[in-house]
């Protein structure tokens, strides 16, 4: 049979209530009234346990505090390029029709803001400028795929552009 922590501390309160009474007799009246004051303190932390007050609980102040989880769903404007790169890289129609704007928008950008020049009104000076898998991606003049399902980019492709728009 197990004894629980409690026992096992009122065995312990006992054992030293004998050993003081007979070590030293001539103080019984101060023995018993520390034993009868652990024995107080350990039905005290009992009851404490049972109404559940003994129980540390957070403040609103610890709970606002703690740190939250991290979102586990992705943006939707990062999921949304996410999915447009992989189709892109998959098909041509996705390609031109999903993928490619979106290159052309970051390429006008980044041409405009560190070379000064307009990819719409100075293709000829985009073009000296691009990389020849850019360039290829975002000249103004690409003609639409003729098969819906032909080969898009692919990862070789698709890397090819991305330095090429980091190279800008």
């Amino acid at each position: 049979m197990k004894f629980s922590a409690r026992a096992a501390a009122v065995a312990i309160a006992i054992a030293s209530l004998v050993i003081v009474l007979t070590a030293v007799p001539e103080q019984r009246a101060l023995s018993i009234q520390i034993y009868a004051f652990g024995l107080c303190g350990l039905v005290l932390l009992w009851l404490l346990g049972r109404t559940g007050a003994w129980r540390v609980r957070d403040s609103a102040f610890d709970a606002a505090r703690a740190p939250r989880p991290a979102a586990t769903e992705p943006l939707p404007e990062l999921a949304r390029v996410e999915r447009e790169v992989t189709l892109g890289a998959a098909t041509a129609f996705d390609l031109h029709y999903r993928l490619r704007p979106r290159i052309r928008e970051i390429a006008a950008s980044r041409l405009a803001d560190r070379r000064g020049i307009d990819l719409e009104r100075r293709p000829d000076a985009a073009r000296d400028v691009l990389d020849d898998a850019v360039w290829e991606l975002v000249r103004p003049d690409r003609e639409p795929p003729h098969e819906r399902h032909g080969p898009g980019l692919g990862l070789t492709g698709l890397r090819a552009v991305l330095e090429g728009l980091d190279r800008i």
